[in-house]
């Protein structure tokens, strides 16, 4: 499989998602800069985390605008997979990739630590292969992270399961404690309909790496892999 990682002014964590894919995932890599088109045939679409443009207006919301997502939108509109992770994934949101927006944390500070979640769901293939019931150590970094979306796509995210992550705490428990950023509904993480499109708050490329001594992210991409060779 052929993943292409989206390159912007700001980016920070895109050498982090190179490095997962390509060195311990093993899978071929090619960086796609802002300023092009041509997707030069991937299969998938990885939209890094950082601070694009400098998270001026909003967070994504130049980045939006960026010639390479023109190419973005239409990949993704044609069925083709994508993933965008904590900027990355407000960029998806500002795109209208994915639903609702993600705005600054309850406490107005930027927050970097370990947090856990647990899958929301097992019909996507970044959790068809993960236990349901299995809690996963993952780091944040981010100062708008909070997850936001009318009651209406609330209610319609639930009943077509495409809320794919939930904070939770070391146990398992969906409370308000276990919330970092004041995300609706403990919400890490979240899917489009079509359910070929992926965002997330939470860095699994930082904890995919043994010398990290902490693998559960890479679980998530064990999962897209296992699950998209099945599907061929």
């Amino acid at each position: 499989m052929k993943f292409g990682v989206v390159i912007f002014p700001g980016s920070n964590c895109d050498e982090d998602l190179i490095y997962t894919f390509e060195t311990i995932l093993g899978q071929e890599v090619v960086r796609l800069w802002h300023k092009d088109t041509d997707l030069q045939g991937v299969d998938f679409v990885l939209v890094p985390g950082g601070f694009s443009y400098g998270d001026y207006l909003r967070s994504g919301a130049i980045a939006r605008f960026s010639p390479i997502m023109e190419s973005v939108i239409e990949h993704c509109n044609n069925g083709g997979y994508a993933m965008g992770i904590c900027n990355g994934f407000q960029i998806l949101c500002e795109a209208g990739l994915l639903p609702g927006t993600l705005l600054h944390n309850t406490n107005h500070k930027f927050i970097c630590k370990n947090v856990y979640l647990k899958p929301a769901t097992r019909s996507t293939i970044c959790t068809a292969a993960l236990d349901s019931d299995e809690v996963l150590n993952i780091p944040i970094a981010h100062g708008e992270g909070r997850y936001y979306a009318s009651q209406e796509v609330l209610k319609q995210l639930n009943e077509n399961q495409q809320v794919i992550f939930r904070y939770c705490d070391k146990d398992g428990v969906f409370n308000k404690e276990s919330n970092p950023n004041g995300s609706l509904e403990n919400i890490a993480g979240v899917c489009n309909e079509g359910k070929n499109v992926f965002g997330m708050m939470p860095h699994p490329e930082r904890a995919a790496d043994e010398w990290l001594r902490n693998t559960d992210g890479r679980k998530i991409f064990d999962s897209i892999l296992a699950s998209v060779a099945v599907a061929k």
